[in-house]
């Protein structure tokens, strides 16, 4: 089973995929679509790769304001969340992503891709960005458990 992540845009939606013992979180594909609310080809690719990759899980990212209050974005992603949830029958978990597509960016600068080819990349990676916060925090959970349970 793995985690799915998504990076959720007005025209784009950025996945990326875990792997099955959730270390890592590869960039899988952005969906492009032409107007902000023409989301059923958005859902039903969405749907298909959760079933062609047993996923279990969806991370969504959450564009916070930087003074961490939620803005109109916020709104339309937790929508989004709660569609997808309603469609899959999966749990859905938020992930704070400020800064991720500005992260994005500089890795693609760092891999020399040049800046027009960026917007062919940028959601997903980004995406994967969300997922690896997301899994990061499995890990930290898990360590801080057992830290516990060493303790009693």
């Amino acid at each position: 089973m793995r985690i799915i992540g998504l990076d959720y845009g007005d025209k784009t939606v950025g996945v990326a995929l875990s792997d099955e013992l959730y270390m890592t979180a590869q960039p899988l594909k952005t969906i492009f679509r032409d107007r902000t609310n023409k989301l059923r080809r958005t859902y039903a690719e969405i749907e298909r790769i959760i079933k062609e990759y047993k996923v279990e899980k969806v991370v969504i990212g959450l564009p916070k304001k930087m003074n961490n209050e939620e803005g109109e974005m916020c709104e339309k992603v937790r929508a989004f969340g709660a569609d997808v949830a309603r469609r899959t029958g999966l749990p859905v978990e938020y992930v704070d992503e400020r800064l991720t597509t500005h992260s994005a960016d500089e890795v693609l600068e760092e891999g020399n891709v040049k800046k027009e080819r960026r917007k062919h990349y940028i959601d997903k990676i980004a995406a994967s960005l969300i997922l690896k916060t997301y899994l990061d925090s499995l890990e930290t959970a898990k360590t801080a458990e057992g830290t516990e349970s060493d303790e009693g």
